[in-house]
């Protein structure tokens, strides 16, 4: 049994380089955190609040499964508790940019934040639509996505180099999601194809080569984020290519994928800025410059659809429910031409009405899009085996551990390491406030395969 600690007495700091703690804090499973502290440590919720500048009541409910996902709460919570910033993600340290699956990235320009990253992507979309930054941010971070591989490029650009991106990037995008991940091959193609803008060509080739490479891009950032590691450069650099395209579609497709990164990993007001500017597009309130392509293009309604649904997920997180479901209710089934992106859908509505507390409408929407995925898309189901594994855990059905258990055995069998890092530990608190051996048992399980590499 541990000492009681009082409100001014030193953490040991070895605690946080533990290897059972590390992955709570690279997670953000506050939760467990505050758990370890009162077990190993001694502190008592009163002391964890002192600490952290939280009430009591904060900590209690942190305790019984809220989330965590404010920066700087999460900054307070380091600082407070004397955990190195690195070590939650929050700051780089002298390593480099940690990643959720435990490695380090490249250190970028000095005194760049992940929160100028951020603002990068937002000031470049701004740009491309309204001709002007919405926010201050340095033109340094404009190119963060890594310059060409150096490989030969053709002699001369034509439309067969447009499509050899565009089936690259599709192939790329199915293996994705097939099988989560898929940073590095998608990595490798950006590089690649991106030496190919030095090639001359035609102004409408290379306008249409620029939009293909900018979704490649585009599709680069979410593969970064699905593999733990930064890509909001990646981002960044979509938006400008969809601008020197005069692509609308481009645009508001990295406006959306963007900001639904940004919704999952904790950001969701800086997602809504890139979700605000895709609608303004969206509405053709652009800059002066025509746009050269894109706005009769065939998914836009479905990207619209999208931008309301992970629109609705932001204000759920930051605890707005009216807006939430404002935006829940203005999507429609007919926007939605595409399989995969009306599962997509589903699924999101789904984790939305779960943070909204209508558990019994977000288990629907979880089982229709578990349906919708399909064989081929084994992150999908995946997710959506997990999202309702939780929603029945949390009601207490019999048949949550069973789930709970196939779930966890699909996403220890794929490459995906959001799903380790922010989709299971939900799951784990569920079975954790469950009583039962099997569900202790099964918490247990899945705070391994959280911290274990994909």
């Amino acid at each position: 049994m541990p000492v009681a600690a009082d409100d001014t007495a030193p953490i040991d700091p070895a605690l946080y380089r533990r290897d059972d703690v590390r992955p709570v804090l690279a997670a953000h499973d506050i939760a467990t955190l505050y758990r370890l502290l009162r077990d190993d440590a001694g502190l008592t919720q009163r002391t964890i609040a002192a600490r952290t500048g939280q009430s009591q009541s904060e900590v209690s409910e942190i305790l019984a499964g809220r989330r965590v996902l404010a920066y700087d709460l999460l900054v307070r919570i380091a600082d407070g508790l004397g955990i190195p910033r690195e070590l939650m993600g929050l700051s780089h340290g002298d390593r480099g940019a940690p990643t959720l699956d435990g490695d380090t990235v490249a250190e970028p320009p000095e005194g760049v934040t992940a929160q100028m990253k951020r603002r990068s992507v937002v000031g470049a979309l701004s740009v491309a639509v309204v001709g002007t930054p919405l926010v201050r941010f340095s033109e340094q971070l404009v190119e963060l996505a890594l310059p060409p591989a150096g490989e030969p490029v053709p002699s001369r650009l034509d439309m067969s180099h447009v499509h050899t991106v565009r089936t690259a990037t599709g192939r790329l995008r199915d293996l994705a999601r097939q099988h989560g991940g898929q940073a590095e091959l998608f990595g490798f193609a950006a590089r690649y194809y991106t030496g190919w803008l030095d090639a001359p060509g035609t102004e409408v080739v290379k306008a249409r080569f620029a939009a293909a490479l900018s979704e490649l891009h585009t599709e680069t950032g979410w593969c970064c984020y699905d593999s733990g590691v930064d890509g909001m450069g990646y981002f960044t650099r979509a938006a400008r290519l969809s601008d020197e395209a005069g692509d609308t579609y481009g645009i508001v497709n990295a406006a959306y994928q963007a900001g639904a990164t940004m919704v999952r990993s904790g950001h969701p007001e800086d997602a809504l800025k890139c979700f605000q500017i895709g609608q303004f597009q969206l509405a053709g309130h652009t800059k002066t410059r025509p746009v050269s392509f894109g706005a009769d293009d065939p998914r836009m309604s479905t990207v619209a659809a999208r931008l309301d649904m992970v629109s609705a997920a932001a204000y759920a997180l930051m605890d707005y429910p009216k807006q939430a479901r404002d935006h829940l209710a203005k999507v429609r089934d007919g926007q939605i031409r595409d399989a995969f992106a009306r599962a997509a859908v589903d699924l999101n509505a789904a984790m939305t009405l779960r943070d909204l507390g209508r558990l019994d409408a977000a288990e629907s929407c979880a089982q229709t899009a578990a349906r919708g995925f399909g064989e081929h898309h084994g992150r999908g189901v995946a997710l959506a085996g997990l999202v309702r594994a939780e929603l029945h855990v949390r009601a207490g059905e019999p048949r949550g551990t069973a789930m709970a258990k196939t779930a966890m055995e699909s996403v220890s069998a794929l490459r995906s390491v959001s799903l380790r890092r922010v989709y299971l530990p939900p799951l784990a608190d569920a079975l954790e406030a469950r009583r039962g051996s099997d569900a202790e048992q099964l918490a247990r399980m899945a705070r391994q395969v959280a911290a274990t590499r994909a």
